[in-house]
């Protein structure tokens, strides 16, 4: 707990107990809590936006939110979930104001619509095999610029950011139900694709 926390080296702490700092106006705790984000944030941010500079921006506005409302964070909350909100938030504000729907390559694996991801299999390193593996991402791709944002944001906490799915519906602000739907509803719509990918 936090209470406890002025006995460990910072880099030992959670998420939990450095937002406990934050909200003391410790900057230090909060420069080991932007670090520890950076990647998963900006992984997150680009398969809702797309790579480009649009992408830092949203992560430098998410931080400057977690710094300017970091007393209205309740420690019963998990930090993750609480900072993936805030950068959800403001990817979709983005998208609506862009209008675009871009996509960067999902992460693929599995057969069980419940537990797992979407699968492209992987037979071999030759060169023909890899040329495949680039076509298939790039099919797979443009079936998720054609998912729905409900769908799409669903899918990429699931099985991008391993999200559960108690986390996805506190961050979608939806019941957890409707996030199975989701999930399931685009996974299924991107194995329509894989389905012929995988034909002989």
């Amino acid at each position: 707990m936090a209470g406890d926390s002025s006995e460990k080296p910072y880099s030992e702490l959670t998420d939990e107990d450095l937002m406990a700092l934050v909200q003391q106006d410790d900057e230090v705790a909060f420069e080991l809590l932007a670090e520890r984000y950076q990647h998963p944030l900006l992984t997150f941010i680009a398969r809702f936006l797309g790579p480009g500079s649009h992408t830092k921006d949203i992560l430098q506005e998410t931080y400057i939110r977690v710094w300017r409302h970091r007393h209205q964070y309740k420690t019963v909350a998990k930090f993750s979930t609480w900072v993936y909100t805030i950068a959800g938030n403001l990817s979709k504000t983005e998208l609506r104001r862009r209008k675009i729907r871009r996509m960067v390559p999902i992460r693929t694996g599995g057969e069980n619509p419940e537990d797992e991801g979407i699968d492209v299999e992987d037979k071999g390193q030759a060169t023909d095999e890899l040329a495949r593996r680039n076509e298939i991402r790039e099919m797979v791709n443009r079936e998720i610029e054609k998912l729905p944002d409900a769908y799409r944001g669903a899918v990429i906490l699931r099985d991008l950011q391993n999200l559960t799915y108690e986390e996805i519906a506190e961050v979608l602000n939806v019941p957890i139900g409707t996030i199975k739907s989701r999930v399931n509803r685009g996974r299924a719509r991107l194995q329509k694709t894989l389905a012929v990918l995988r034909e002989p």
